[in-house]
């Protein structure tokens, strides 16, 4: 009785360890980790085997900047493999951004003269130039992004201003700038990377009053001007290797209908709404500076429609204005064949107002286009608006309808629903009788 207590209460010995198996003898206690040796005077000590545990080698512990004792050029064969890479990007990148500014500044170069014998204020600054040689290509021309730059001039009769985009390829991204090229020359609906600006000079049409700025005090005048209102239509010139595209993209041009004609050259074709407006735009020096320009030559359009197809009637609202676009020469001495052409597009305003009052036949013809596509809008906003009315007559009805099956009883929603499910059940009905 006495050990019984002993052993409940804790008084009892500690048994005897038990017998060991000869075959577990070796796992039985671990033996004891020696420390290692340390060399007298050294002040390293052995640090982590970083080859691996295999390894017989110990890469030696050093100061934190001795990088050089525990690193071999082997370390670091990924970096040299991606390093040059990198560089390699870096480098096209500060190329491709050099290129496409110098690209920029020889175009403002080529057209200082010809916009500020037209406009009072060239650039941004906003001072009137005594020469064109103060005109600088920096004031002319800014920087939207790496592969877009712009020009801006006003004051000019007729002419409200002028606005010009220079289009580059992305040749600050060798990756986006070679798949282009390469998918541009693979495959014809992918249009390959090319230079090229687009000029658009938006007409006053009789609203210089409503864009003019005058004096709080006057009321407008001392503001003088002539009738500079005119006929709205479509009228471009061409190129017939651009001629498919120009049609695809634009929502004007599809308005129009295509015709050659005898005096221009034979690689250019007319879009107009009227062969009228045709006889009346031509002119001798139009048909000279197309000659001249050649291939580097786009389009040109004067049109008083949007660009992209409206959607609203609001986005049909007639806005005149006259669009030109070219291509960048490889080279400054190119800009020669196309800046006559380029001033015949800056004075066009000027042709319009003496000649752009077309007879009433050809006026009513125009407008009767534009209704039309006017009418097709309004049916497709009253469909729209037809089809909201419906969705939210039913919201309104499938709200009632449930309000309704809240307030009965099982039994009477039961009955209610067996009412439901037969009155559907002989609207089908007639409707298949109807349909035989």
């Amino acid at each position: 009785m006495a050990g019984l207590l002993k052993n409940v209460f804790g008084g009892s010995q500690p048994s005897n360890p038990a017998k060991l198996d000869d075959d577990f003898a070796d796992f039985v206690e671990a033996p004891n980790p020696s420390p290692a040796s340390f060399v007298a005077g050294s002040s390293s000590t052995p640090a982590l085997n970083t080859q691996g545990l295999d390894s017989a080698t110990q890469v030696p512990y050093t100061k934190w900047y001795r990088v050089w004792e525990r690193t071999s050029p082997k370390d670091f064969m990924q970096e040299a493999m991606v390093m040059p890479i990198i560089l390699l990007i870096v480098i096209f990148h500060f190329w491709g951004t050099r290129k496409n500014r110098r690209k920029a500044r020889e175009w403002a170069q080529a057209h200082r003269t010809a916009l500020s014998s037209e406009f009072a204020v060239v650039g941004f600054n906003g001072l009137r130039a005594a020469s064109p040689d103060d005109i600088t290509p920096e004031s002319l021309i800014k920087e939207r992004s790496a592969q877009e730059f712009a020009s801006y001039a006003t004051g000019r009769q007729n002419v409200a201003f002028v606005d010009v985009t220079i289009k580059l390829p992305k040749r600050y991204n060798p990756v986006t700038f070679w798949t282009e090229s390469v998918l541009g020359f693979l495959f014809e609906s992918w249009s390959a990377p090319e230079e090229v600006y687009e000029a658009t000079a938006y007409t006053f049409d009789g609203k210089e009053k409503d864009v003019v700025p005058v004096p709080a005090n006057d009321g407008g005048a001392s503001l003088k001007t002539n009738n500079s209102t005119y006929d709205g239509f479509i009228w471009a010139v061409v190129h017939k290797n651009y001629m498919q595209k120009f049609r695809t993209d634009r929502y004007d041009a599809s308005m129009t209908f295509t015709r050659d004609n005898n005096k221009l050259p034979n690689w250019v074709t007319v879009m107009t709404e009227s062969a009228e407006i045709t006889d009346a735009m031509i002119t001798t020096e139009l048909v000279q500076a197309l000659e001249k320009a050649g291939n580097d030559f786009k389009y040109l359009i004067v049109t008083d429609q949007p660009v992209d197809k409206p959607l609203k009637i609001e986005e049909t609202h007639p806005r005149k204005r006259i669009e030109f676009a070219a291509s960048l020469p490889s080279s400054p001495e190119g800009y020669t064949s196309t800046l006559p052409l380029f001033s015949q597009f800056l004075r066009l305003a000027d042709r319009l107002v003496s000649v752009g009052r077309l007879r009433p036949e050809v006026v009513r013809k125009i407008r009767n286009a534009r209704e039309e596509e006017i009418k097709k809008l309004r049916r497709a906003d009253e469909e729209e608006k037809a089809e909201e009315r419906r969705l939210a007559a039913e919201k309104v009805k499938k709200e009632d309808r449930e309000r309704l099956l809240r307030g009965m009883s099982a039994d009477e929603q039961k009955k209610y629903l067996e009412r439901e499910s037969q009155k559907e059940h002989r609207r089908m009905m007639k409707k298949s009788t109807r349909r035989a």
